[in-house]
């Protein structure tokens, strides 16, 4: 979903639990509730933004109607994205004013600014009819916030090198510039600036001191030790011949993150969610099916790769937001906020980068690097 899509309309749920009923049963559309009747909570909670608020914040207070059970589809997980009175009032009032109607009438609005709307996001109204059915320029839409970025990232020095000499990460890889707001405009700027202004000025400096290194035999222990280790876990992988699919354990640990490790985090929800991660690691590697050869393109294969990889970077996730008592950025602590809602922050305790070193599947060091700002002043963000 677009933000310029989301920043556009207007979000609103019904105000009555009857109305919502309604429309899950398919008795009622958005269309059909009366303006006074429906609760548009961005503009209500933040007044002086409205539906400009950042993307966590949107998305924290979408989950929230829904969770409250207001959600308007059958499921309960989607809020309404309403284009009707910015295409009328907002575009349709300008292109009048341009063809100099000066009274122009409901109709004339509507036809104006539905043409301003389909130059411009045609193509993903057209996207959203095919996929559900229905006309978006006279139903509103139905949306609901869903995972975007995994912030964060490797370690990397002012150069982008990681602590392993010689391999740089660049852009959304590394934890730099946006490692605790990754979004849309600010990862791409990130990608942009590290292709573009950093790494072409210092990895000449490391690759001017390997001129005159001659090709490095792969038959050393080191080599021979990786090698051994991916074989081995290849191996493992087709001797356990289990019963489940990968698909099977990759949805429950999604399950678990997007509820317990997404946009809100609470202590007790985190220690079930480690608890629950361990278990499936257990079973994982218990009761796993890999299907196919190992000498073959396996698409299966790799993807029970990723899964053994995504469960201890889900576990690792957990024990961060575990560890970080705080609510700052992305990372929405439910026992750390104001009495409006909004996130609380802990500078003085938590002013850092959480570095975390893997000792051994489930054990980590935490490494702290301070973050020293010098020509700009930290402060509570509010949206009021």
């Amino acid at each position: 979903m677009s933000e310029s899509l989301r920043n556009d309309g207007r979000i609103w749920v019904p105000k009555k639990k009857e109305d919502v009923e309604a429309i899950r049963a398919g008795k009622k559309k958005g269309s059909d509730i009366p303006e006074e009747d429906r609760d548009y909570y961005l503009e209500r909670r933040y007044p002086a933004f409205g539906n400009l608020v950042p993307r966590d914040v949107a998305s924290r207070a979408s989950k929230e109607r829904c969770d409250a059970g207001y959600g308007v589809n059958k499921t309960g997980e989607a809020v309404y994205l309403d284009f009707a009175s910015n295409m009328k009032y907002k575009y349709g009032k300008q292109v009048a004013t341009l063809k100099g109607i000066a009274n122009p009438t409901e109709a004339q609005l509507t036809e104006f600014g539905k043409e301003v709307v389909k130059e411009k996001y045609g193509n993903l109204f057209d996207m959203y009819k095919q996929i559900t059915g229905e006309d978006p320029y006279e139903i509103p839409m139905m949306i609901y916030p869903a995972v975007h970025y995994t912030m964060g990232g490797l370690w990397v020095d002012y150069n982008l090198m990681t602590n392993i000499e010689g391999l740089y990460a660049l852009g959304e890889a590394n934890f730099s510039d946006h490692g605790a707001n990754r979004l849309g405009a600010s990862a791409l700027m990130q990608g942009l600036a590290d292709g573009y202004f950093v790494i072409p000025y210092t990895i000449g400096a490391y690759l001017s001191k390997e001129i005159g290194t001659k090709a490095i035999p792969t038959d050393k222990e080191e080599f021979a030790k990786t090698e051994q280790e991916v074989q081995d876990r290849i191996n493992k992988f087709f001797a356990i011949k289990g019963t489940k699919s990968v698909d099977y354990f990759h949805k429950r640990l999604g399950k678990i993150m997007w509820e317990k490790c997404g946009m809100a985090r609470s202590k007790e929800g985190l220690e079930w969610a480690i608890s629950e991660i361990q278990k499936i690691r257990e079973e994982f590697w218990k009761d796993v099916r890999v299907p196919g050869e190992a000498n073959e393109l396996n698409t299966e294969l790799e993807k029970a790769n990723r899964v053994a990889d995504f469960i201890e970077l889900g576990e690792l996730m957990c024990k961060d937001a575990l560890d970080r008592n705080e609510s700052c950025g992305g990372h929405f602590r439910e026992e750390f906020q104001t009495e409006e809602g909004e996130a609380l922050r802990d500078d003085e305790n938590y002013k850092y980068v959480a570095a975390w070193e893997m000792k051994e599947v489930g054990n980590w060091e935490l490494h702290k690097e301070d973050l020293i700002y010098e020509n700009i002043k930290i402060a509570q963000r509010s949206y009021k």
